[in-house]
Order: structure tokens, then C-alpha cells, then sequence
């Protein structure tokens, strides 16, 4: 884990150099960002989970993006893709706690306690990509299509009223190649 704290802050200092991200970087180590699962119970289950599939979704990103005319020697471009992916999603801080779960062993027959994760709170914000956007905002201020890949990152997974993905994906690359990235990152990668 300290090691992608390492990776992580080396990749955000590295990419960003915009007013702020010293202060999300001092925010985030406040928070369990660095122990933070990714999920309750589904990828990224553990802890540590949510850097590490921050970090795979940048590295999922540069896979791709490529094909689509980014380059990471624009340093526009590789400032917004490190923002939008290291970043996406911070919703997920001070989200999640461990509780233990029985559950039976197939192969034994036995009943076993694992742990796993709950939600601990709710955000009172409209969705998972308007808590995280709002999050980053605090520190760091987004450009409009930033914000709007960060908002819907989630793609179809996002029910709220306000997500409307398939129009903001034909008129902004960047919140396309996010959402991809991330949908690589979980279902390829695993994390």
C-alpha cells in the first residue's frame, strides 16, 4: 500500500502542475483514500483497493487513448486524463467499513466469518460522479469537460436523473476514454 501511495502522489505531482493539487494530495492523507476498497463486496473488495484501481485506470486510459489522438507529451492532455482518472472516484473516501460475514465453505461444509465491506454513510449529492467531482473541486478547480467526465464516469451504471452519458460522450473524448478506462480497469483487470 505505501507503495502506490508512492506511485500514485509521484503520478498526480508528476502530470499535474495546476493550483491545488498539493492540497488534495495533504486532503487525501487525511482521509483513507490509501486503505479505501473499492467496493463492498464486488472488485476491489479489499483493502487498498481504491488507489490501486485509480492508478489502473490511468494506466488503462494510456492504453487507449492513443488510438483517439491523445498524447501524453500534450501536457494539457496528460494533465486532464491524470485528474479525471486518479480522481474519479473519491466518493468512495471514508465510504466503506469492514464488518465480518459468515459465510459457507463449499469445500469444507463449514461456516466461515470473512470480511468484507459495508456502507458506512450516503452522500447527499445527486450521484457517485457529482460526489467525486464536488470532492476535487474543493482543492483543485476542473475545467467544464473535466467535471463532465468525472460526472459520468459511471456511463449506464448511473441511474440518477442527471446522467445523460451517451450525449456527453459524442461531444467530449475525454469523459469517453474515462469511462473505458474505468470499465477496463474493473471488469479486464479485475481492480
Amino acid at each position: 500500500m505505501n507503495n502506490n501511495k508512492f506511485v500514485f502522489e509521484t503520478e498526480a505531482r508528476t502530470a499535474i502542475k495546476r493550483t491545488g493539487i498539493e492540497d488534495l494530495l495533504n486532503y487525501l492523507s487525511t482521509t483513507d483514500f490509501y486503505d479505501a476498497p473499492c467496493s463492498g463486496r464486488y472488485h476491489g473488495s479489499y483493502t487498498g483497493a481504491l488507489v490501486e484501481h485509480s492508478l489502473n485506470v490511468y494506466q488503462e486510459f494510456w492504453k487507449i487513448a492513443p488510438m483517439y489522438g491523445f498524447s501524453s507529451k500534450d501536457s494539457s492532455q496528460l494533465e486532464s486524463s491524470a485528474i479525471v482518472c486518479l480522481f474519479h472516484d473519491l466518493c468512495k473516501i471514508n465510504f466503506y467499513e469492514p464488518y465480518k460475514r459468515n459465510v459457507k465453505n463449499d469445500e469444507t461444509g463449514l461456516w466461515e466469518q470473512v470480511q468484507e465491506y459495508r456502507v458506512k454513510g450516503s452522500t447527499t449529492l445527486a450521484s457517485h460522479g457529482a460526489c467525486s467531482a464536488y470532492r476535487v473541486m474543493q482543492y483543485l478547480p476542473l475545467t467544464e469537460t473535466e467535471f463532465a467526465a468525472i460526472l459520468h464516469h459511471m456511463g449506464a451504471w448511473d441511474k440518477s436523473q442527471y446522467s445523460n452519458p451517451g450525449e456527453v460522450y459524442a461531444n467530449n473524448i475525454l469523459a469517453w476514454l474515462l469511462h473505458v478506462a474505468d470499465e477496463a480497469a474493473t471488469y479486464v483487470e479485475g481492480c
